[in-house]
């Protein structure tokens, strides 16, 4: 496998992007990024604060403009092509031009509390993949820190363990090596453990502590030179994404970027 390329979470820069959405993507595109991830774009009038607003453009448009900046579109978060969802899934794939959809997987769900819970949460993850392989997609789920802290009365195996068992062996993984490590993981062992099943890592750093606001690249805790190396002959694209930023964040997305070219 060749060297990963290094893309952006757009999520990471919801608050730029609500104030001028064009003129954010044309910078994202001026400091070099190779492709971006969408997450949470948003055609409608609702006002919920986590959605991306794309102003008077539709999502066909929004994916013309990337490509018009060179921005290639190499996967996007979305909900699960199930149900009243489905449409709308698969209308964001189309506009993106992008073959890889993937779960976010928030919020937290209770079903990640129990084996039960978690065979449950298997089968709906197999048949949004039956949709999105019948489309011509591919699905992917996100962690966050609840897939892999121990089930009260389970030994030995973590809920991602439990789905890596049962998933239909076609769903990547999109690892967040950050919230692995919030878990109490060694992200290195997780990257060995996954190998080719993890094509996609999000890159985050800072204390590693729940709550406490992330840093640029190479200013926190993190061994992102491990995990890089750990990943070479795996990973295809390293994301660099900062759920939040104790410093500016525009800042800390050029410093994350730069440190992570520098090492890859």
């Amino acid at each position: 496998m060749g060297k990963a390329q290094i893309g952006l979470q757009l999520y990471t820069l919801r608050e730029a992007l609500a104030e001028d959405f064009l003129g954010t993507l044309r910078q994202v595109a001026e400091i070099g990024c190779a492709g971006v991830e969408t997450a949470f774009f948003d055609e409608s009038v609702s006002t919920e604060a986590a959605n991306i607003k794309l102003g008077r453009m539709n999502l066909t448009q929004v994916g013309q403009h990337l490509r018009d900046l060179g921005l290639t579109v190499f996967s996007a978060h979305v909900d699960l092509p199930l149900g009243d969802k489905c449409e709308a899934v698969l209308r964001h794939a189309e506009a993106m031009g992008c073959q890889r959809i993937v779960w976010h997987g928030w919020p937290q769900t209770v079903r990640y509390g129990s084996v039960e819970g978690i065979r449950r949460l298997a089968d709906d993850y197999n048949a949004a993949n039956e949709v999105a392989a019948a489309n011509g997609l591919q699905l992917g789920l996100h962690n966050h820190w609840w897939e892999m802290t121990p089930i009260k009365g389970v030994d030995g195996e973590l809920p991602y363990q439990l789905l890596l068992k049962w998933l239909q062996p076609s769903i990547f993984f999109e690892l967040d090596t950050y919230w692995a490590t919030v878990a109490g993981r060694d992200a290195v062992s997780v990257i060995g453990e996954l190998g080719l099943r993890a094509p996609l890592l999000h890159i985050k750093d800072g204390p590693a502590v729940h709550g406490q606001p992330m840093l640029a690249l190479g200013s926190g805790v993190i061994d992102i030179p491990a995990i890089v190396a750990a990943s070479r002959e795996t990973a295809e694209w390293l994301i660099v994404e900062l759920d939040d930023c104790a410093t500016d964040m525009s800042g800390a997305v050029r410093g994350s970027l730069r440190y992570l070219r520098s090492i890859v």
